[in-house]
């Protein structure tokens, strides 16, 4: 007997390295009466390498109307739906959210099984800092990227996109006059045998040379003008508060208390102690 609700289940899957699914998640898959899956025949190896036997239900940008009813109804008559991507979490530049809205609508209970995510994969080894702006596929068509890209390029946050391999070296010309001055980081095979990343600026990167096949995490950095004025201002501010605590207390007491506060080492904010009380 199942200890799940019926509804519909969000499951987050590997992007990758099949051992990088959760406990609960594999429960759910093994307790559904139906999964929806982008690709039959890549997801089914997910579910052969762990045993699971359950029918697959295609369920792509091009049917997902279609599927859309009788997964409401299976879910109406007390069953357990879950729906899965080729890799990652579903609805995120994936299908699902077509069946997210409806159940929303109708007020069915939705749960996300959290897991994988590109997106955040990709964030935690860029060496950028934690805000970002998601925005998945570029669009195909020139005029219609120019349209996108000037509209991101005053975003004074990293910018996360998807995009197919072979169509990295085409939106590089578009990166390199609308994103000149930040740093690229991009994904490629991320927790396969074959990952590699590559870090440049934009304003050197010229590319990837080899044809290479799947898909890319690509990240843009923040505006460096911007994380230095961030910087300074958050310098200014330390400074002040130094300042403001030299006044009331002990230099070794300022020492312990500033650098315990903002993570920073105490031989800093040491010199930084001695250099206000010279002024």
């Amino acid at each position: 007997m199942s200890n799940f609700l019926p509804g519909l289940y969000i499951v987050s899957t590997p992007i990758g390295n099949l051992e990088d699914i959760t406990l609960r998640a594999l429960n759910v898959l093994k307790n559904s009466d139906q999964i929806l899956c982008e690709d039959t025949r890549r997801s089914i190896k997910l579910l052969n390498h762990y045993g699971i036997k359950k029918k697959l239900i295609s369920n792509h940008k091009f049917n997902e109307k279609k599927v859309l009813l009788s997964a409401i109804k299976l879910i109406e008559s007390g069953n357990l739906v879950s729906i899965i991507s080729d890799a990652g979490t579903p609805v995120l530049s994936d299908p699902g959210l077509i069946l997210v809205k409806e159940c929303i609508k109708r007020q069915i209970s939705i749960f996300p099984i959290p897991g994988v995510s590109a997106i955040t994969t990709g964030m935690s080894v860029s060496g950028f800092d934690e805000k970002f702006f998601f925005y998945g596929f570029l669009p195909k068509k020139n005029k219609e990227i120019e349209k996108v890209l000037s509209q991101l390029k005053n975003n004074d946050f990293n910018i996360v996109f998807f995009m197919p391999a072979i169509k990295i070296n085409f939106y590089n010309k578009f990166f390199k006059k609308y994103f000149n001055g930040r740093d690229i980081f991009i994904g490629r095979e991320m927790t396969k045998l074959h990952e590699t990343f590559y870090r440049d600026t934009v304003d050197n990167f010229e590319g990837i040379k080899k044809n290479i096949k799947g898909e890319m995490t690509v990240i843009l950095s923040r505006k460096k003008h911007e994380i230095q004025k961030k910087n300074q201002s958050e310098d200014l501010a330390i400074n002040e508060e130094i300042a403001l605590y030299l006044k009331r207390y002990s230099l070794k007491d300022v020492v312990k208390l500033v650098s315990e506060k903002h993570g920073l080492s105490k031989k800093k904010i040491y010199d930084q102690c001695l250099k206000i009380k010279k002024k």
